[in-house]
């Protein structure tokens, strides 16, 4: 588990190193310049990280899945080789959908200007850009990508009815209680990252509004990965236990 959270760090590191930084520069020099070249940068490592994230999630869910539903087996299921091999699974297969998403893309003619409305490049805003029969074009490589997105989601919701089915049948409180806390911050990232990326890729068009479309791409690229390490920390106990002084510190001063 935390060989799969070191590489679920690095991805966090990596969207927020992409997007934020030249968010912060332009809001500093009051500009909104990006080039060609630097957009396309910027969308392939934004799409290669947040790829990265999502296939390692449903890593670790099967992660969970094996070491709750089918313990006796996990070091033969998931020793340190096959840990290694489905990370690198998990890297190569996002870089392959980002170098996929960039080539389309980025190939297609731009005939409706060059102003994004966004505070990074991001696949719809530039979609927005393209003609009409180009972006027809560029919607079958997102259908593609979405559908592959589904099956992980099913695997996920799948894993999760198993791994509660196993938990309840669990004959003690304590049990039950420490299996749920292994299970709860992964259980968490998931939805945090799953829900906010859904609400901002399949909201209706009818409440699309540029200040609504910026709020969620703000949303599902910044808050998950700075909550993510916040969550998983959760379960350290000297972590807590600061947490609580600070807090209660706090409300004494008040």
């Amino acid at each position: 588990m935390f060989f799969f959270l070191l590489n679920l760090a690095l991805t966090d590191m990596g969207c927020i190193c992409t997007t934020v930084p030249k968010a912060m520069h332009n809001s500093l020099w009051d500009t909104r310049n990006i080039s060609y070249s630097g957009c396309a940068v910027q969308f392939f490592f934004f799409l290669f990280f947040i790829s990265a994230e999502y296939y390692l999630l449903t890593v670790m869910c099967y992660d969970r899945y094996v070491s709750i539903c089918k313990p006796l087996h996990y070091g033969t299921l998931l020793g340190s080789r096959a840990c290694a091999h489905m990370a690198a699974a998990a890297w190569a297969s996002a870089f392959l959908n980002a170098l996929l998403h960039m080539a389309n893309t980025f190939s297609l003619p731009l005939c409706k200007g060059n102003a994004l409305g966004q505070f990074f490049c991001e696949v719809p805003q530039i979609l927005k850009l393209s003609c009409s029969q180009s972006y027809l074009r560029g919607l079958g490589l997102i259908s593609v990508s979405a559908s592959l997105s589904l099956c992980f989601f099913v695997f996920i919701v799948f894993s999760y009815v198993q791994i509660f089915r196993a938990v309840l049948r669990i004959p003690s409180e304590q049990g039950r209680h420490q299996v749920f806390s292994t299970c709860l911050p992964h259980l968490v990232v998931v939805s945090l990252f799953i829900s906010t990326v859904m609400f901002a890729y399949l909201k209706l068009p009818s409440i699309s509004s540029p200040s609504l479309d910026l709020a969620l791409s703000l949303l599902y690229s910044v808050v998950p990965p700075v909550l993510n390490p916040f969550i998983y920390s959760l379960r350290n106990q000297e972590l807590k236990c600061a947490l609580r002084k600070l807090m209660t510190s706090c409300f004494q001063k008040h």
